[in-house]
């Protein structure tokens, strides 16, 4: 018997024996899982919320709360902007995204490559808008994992506010690695 094959079977023969897992009951916490909440939140991570009827209200809102915008994306129309180049990208000014699950402890949203098609595009755009309906807020991240499930595309993230970083000698900075500002759009009523 080679030494590797000592090592081997010696931590073969010591292996500790099966423990089950912790119970998580009782982590959740007391957040409610109400858009005030979720808003919040939010809004001291540097987002912006807005409570619509419909996503036909977006466009107006757009135009007055960024009037500078040039390129717009949305996700509902990948056909207009999707290519095999995510460089092709890098002038867009504001993209707007579905998200599928709003965590109100921490104002976070679940967002997968299903949704927006090119992985990049959260992340590349100056100023990011996500669609969210009002029934998919939830309280907790332990109940978002427990709707979220499995892996079902290669790819998801949860996204809080605009991308910020701070130095050591505490000076924020908004937009460091990603979208400068974030608004989510939170819809109360039937979608088109």
């Amino acid at each position: 018997m080679s030494s590797r094959e000592k090592i081997l079977a010696a931590i073969k023969s010591n292996q500790p024996e099966a423990a089950a897992l912790p119970e998580l009951t009782g982590l959740a916490g007391n957040m409610p899982d109400t858009l005030a909440a979720f808003g919040k939140v939010l809004e001291s991570l540097g987002g912006r919320l807005f409570e619509i009827t419909d996503s036909r209200e977006i466009p107006a809102l757009l135009a007055t709360h960024y009037p500078a915008l040039q390129r717009i994306v949305t996700a509902a129309e990948p056909d207009a902007w999707v290519t095999a180049d995510p460089h092709e990208l890098e002038d867009v000014d504001m993209a707007i995204i579905p998200g599928q699950w709003g965590i109100a402890e921490n104002g976070a949203i679940w967002v997968t490559e299903a949704d927006i098609r090119v992985r990049v595009l959260p992340f590349i755009c100056q100023h990011l808008a996500i669609v969210l309906p009002k029934e998919r807020i939830l309280a907790t991240m332990h109940d978002a994992y427990a709707k979220i499930g499995g892996p079902s595309s290669g790819f998801g993230v949860f996204i809080a506010g605009p991308s910020k970083t701070a130095d050591i000698e505490q000076s924020l900075v908004l937009g460091a690695h990603g979208a400068r500002s974030l608004v989510v759009f939170v819809t109360t009523g039937e979608q088109p």
